[in-house]
């Protein structure tokens, strides 16, 4: 999807998408002790909006957080979303909300599905997995398969025990799995991974901060990052200090209202405290749910959503950690 494409998209999308639609947890199935399953279906029995492999949807908790799920299931099968939540015992509480509350028959509202991470048409393809970060390569490969295009998954997790749905990717064809559980193989060596590509394999990965962050490094080396496409659960582990932050003021074209934004605040924290009626999930540039149009001005983006492209044409930012280089920027909220 180039820049022109992600725009009109945002443009036709962004009502439906921040919509919440209520669903119900026909199945909560538990793949490991420590991943939930979760089937959710329409009330009424209706079709779900459409969706590609690498969407998530956001699943709006009773206590208010919001959490991103990569949906997992089929996109053919449009009665239902799959989604698989990690029980996180040191994250921010939301993991743990869903294992506690989402089982059969209850309800949660959803928002999206939302595509940061879509599959990319090429002749064939490497998905390099870690942990829960198999889950949107589930639907990439029934893709492939569908499509009659090779591929190779490289999949690490702390052990067998604790990696998911190996059931599932024992059955696919048309491709390799590698199955590297860390407490018998060690850590993958991605270099060497990357160095054995063809010209026409493109690597998609998602996993743990800092595999994706050698991934990158390795990527680099190569000079493969152009063909190197990632999706985060966190933001990066090394965050860079932004010391010279400078105010600026920005123009919310559809609110009427002009804000300022201090140097020691972030844009995000401004719009909230003024009530826009933003999305903020994870508020550190990675889940997309706060994408937004620029009117006008030169954004400052800070986020790990957008590739070097999207950047440069300036025409999105994630409005939680982005700033601006221009003095004045013009927001479609």
């Amino acid at each position: 999807m180039d820049a022109e494409e992600r725009v009109t998209g945002l443009m036709g999308r962004a009502m439906a998408q921040d919509a919440e639609l209520p669903l119900l947890v026909e199945h909560a199935v538990f793949e490991t002790p420590d991943i939930l399953v979760l089937d959710l279906v329409a009330a009424s029995g209706a079709d779900l909006p459409a969706w590609d492999p690498g969407a998530h949807i956001d699943l709006v908790l009773a206590s208010g957080l919001v959490r991103q799920y990569s949906l997992c299931g089929d996109p053919a099968d449009r009665g239902r979303y799959r989604v698989a939540v990690q029980r996180e015992a040191a994250g921010r509480g939301g993991s743990i909300e869903i294992h506690n509350l989402a089982m059969q028959g209850s309800s949660v509202a959803t928002r999206g599905p939302r595509n940061h991470f879509a599959l990319v048409e090429a002749p064939c393809y490497l998905f390099v997995a870690g942990g829960i970060g198999v889950t949107p390569m589930l639907p990439m490969i029934r893709a492939a398969e569908r499509g009659g295009r090779p591929w190779r998954l490289v999949y690490g997790g702390r052990s067998r025990a604790t990696m998911g749905f190996l059931s599932d990717i024992g059955g696919r064809r048309g491709g390799e799995t590698d199955l590297l559980p860390q407490d018998e193989c060690g850590l993958p060596d991605l270099h060497a991974l990357l160095s054995g590509l063809d010209d026409q394999t493109l690597v998609y990965g998602c996993g743990p901060g800092a595999m994706l962050t050698a991934l990158e490094a390795a990527a680099a080396s190569l000079g493969l990052s152009e063909r190197l496409h990632i999706e985060r659960f966190a933001a990066p582990e090394i965050t860079p200090h932004h010391d010279m932050d400078r105010p600026f003021e920005v123009e919310l074209r559809l609110s009427g209202l002009v804000l300022q934004v201090p140097a020691d605040r972030s844009l995000g924290s401004v719009l909230q405290d003024a009530d826009i009626p933003v999305t903020f999930s994870c508020q550190e540039g990675y889940c997309g749910s706060c994408e937004c149009l620029v009117i006008e001005g030169t954004p400052d983006h800070r986020d790990t959503i957008l590739n070097e492209s999207e950047k440069a044409e300036g025409r999105i930012m994630m409005v939680c950690v982005g700033r601006a280089h221009s003095p004045r920027l013009v927001l479609e909220l």
